[in-house]
């Protein structure tokens, strides 16, 4: 298994080639998966990239699916000209093929069992919980917040999976009165609280139990969540599972109809998916219950020379995996897909406002925006690409840093980009793959307001979510 290029792997690393059998890394699987246990130290410090950026024009894999570049080199997303957006609607400006969207949650839909949640911390509007519902996915979410915005989408209390490994009494009262179809147990606290406010309850409220299964995600430490030292889940490993179920079982306000796991993100091999499917099927197997949730996790490429399984093939193998197990076939099947749905769907449109030359050093291109909507390459050393929309398909051979706006050296988009030569203030810059975690963890540091967000179909522009603008972020002031 590879640790993927955007989080600063590169291939044939030692540190991200799968170990034998004997190694320090002993617990290795043939699937690129591990049981958690002391190995070798981690991959390379996040943003340090061997393999040298492309100079080629942008890969088309990295575009969202209606993504075509005009004869005059514009690139045009849902049948809509990216620059004419930029000019009118401003930038920072966040651009989604909304057709892309409904294709990625109608194949998620086809590759899993009724109940396969959309993952809606990765990007969550009204617009995207609609979306998501009309093509028959449930939503999950994860706060109070999220459970207001589905539900004043029009999703269905009943096709809403609440997440959380802290819910508050506030959360479980709001997702008890609405009545949403599964409430995922944490732990032992997150039980306590639950059972005691849904006591006297008429109907019991189904619950799902996450458990840790003990496998390692070979991604970034910051999302990896299915080994034992996790915040997240009961362990199988220690029992704790196990006397969760059984607590569970002895509440007559509550009823546990399947379990849940969830092994981390941005995973490019489908076999340590279903290695923790396989894991997670075993101990399921015999305890009767009706539905196995194998969360999300599935990754995308960002960079040129990554690649990842469809969300097709991550169904299939994920199928196979739990049925060798012993699961039942009348066992529902169900994941939660969220970057899968929505990450290569969007681009990000910047404005160039400075091109500073430091000769025998680095070209900085500074854009006006940065950490606050795109905090991944700070919080991860993600990697990502760049390129100028008005010439798509131009040769990038001018190696620049792209940075943005904020008082932090740190505030840096893409490390080591790649752009034509004739970058020049006033361009429209664009990084693409960005409809995940971008806008779901976008700041207002420095007092910069969000940017605003459309989807785009059949040539036709619809803005989702306005720009922030100065006064927003004067709203909350009391004094």
């Amino acid at each position: 298994m590879l640790y993927p290029l955007s989080y600063g792997g590169e291939p044939g690393d030692a540190t991200n080639r799968r170990f034998a059998t004997g190694s320090s890394w002993a617990g290795t699987t043939a699937l690129g998966a591990r049981a958690c246990s002391p190995g070798p130290a981690g991959p390379r410090p996040y943003g340090e990239r061997v393999v040298e950026p492309s100079t080629a024009p942008v890969s088309r894999a990295l575009l969202p699916d209606t993504a075509v570049v005009a004869a005059d080199g514009r690139l045009w997303v849902g049948g809509c000209d990216v620059l004419e957006l930029a000019a009118e609607l401003g930038t920072p400006l966040f651009v989604y093929d909304e057709a892309h969207l409904a294709a990625r949650c109608a194949e998620a839909r086809a590759a899993f069992d009724d109940g396969v949640a959309y993952a809606a911390k990765a990007f969550l509007c009204r617009a995207m919980a609609r979306l998501a519902h009309r093509a028959g996915l449930c939503v999950d979410v994860a706060s109070a917040g999220e459970l207001h915005c589905a539900l004043t989408a029009g999703v269905p209390a009943g096709r809403l999976v609440l997440h959380g490994n802290d819910k508050s009494e506030v959360e479980l009262a709001a997702a008890l009165e609405a009545g949403v179809g599964r409430i995922v147990v944490d732990g032992a606290d997150d039980l306590a609280r639950l059972a005691r406010l849904a006591a006297g309850r008429q109907v019991p409220q189904p619950v799902l139990l996450r458990v840790t299964p003990g496998i390692e995600a070979h991604t970034h430490e910051f999302v990896r969540t299915g080994q034992e030292d996790t915040k997240f889940g009961a362990s199988i490993a220690s029992g704790e599972a196990s006397r969760l179920i059984e607590a569970i079982a002895g509440e007559a306000h509550l009823v546990l109809v399947g379990l849940h796991a969830h092994i981390g993100s941005q995973v490019f091999d489908v076999g340590s998916l279903a290695e923790a499917a396989r894991v997670l099927g075993a101990y399921f197997a015999p305890l009767g219950l009706e539905e196995l949730c194998v969360g999300g996790g599935l990754g995308v490429p960002y960079v040129a020379g990554e690649s990842a399984p469809s969300i097709t093939e991550w169904g299939r193998a994920v199928r196979a995996a739990v049925t060798d197990a012993g699961v039942a076939p009348n066992v529902r099947l169900t994941a939660e897909p969220g970057r899968a749905v929505v990450a290569a769907a969007a681009v990000t449109l910047y404005t160039v406002g400075a091109v500073k030359e430091l000769p025998g050093v680095r070209t900085y291109v500074a854009v006006n925006g940065g950490m606050s909507d795109n905090p991944r390459p700070v919080l991860y050393g993600s990697g990502y690409e760049a390129f100028l929309p008005r010439a798509t398909d131009a040769p990038r051979r001018r190696a620049v840093r792209v940075v943005g706006k904020h008082c932090e050296s740190g505030d840096v988009l893409v490390e080591d980009a790649r752009l034509p030569a004739d970058v020049a203030v006033g361009d429209v810059l664009c990084t693409p793959v960005t409809g995940a975690y971008g806008y779901s963890m976008a700041s207002t540091y420095n007092r910069v307001g969000r940017p605003a967000v459309v989807f785009v179909r059949d040539g036709t522009p619809r803005t989702v979510l306005r720009r922030e603008t100065l006064d927003d972020l004067a709203s909350l002031e009391c004094a």
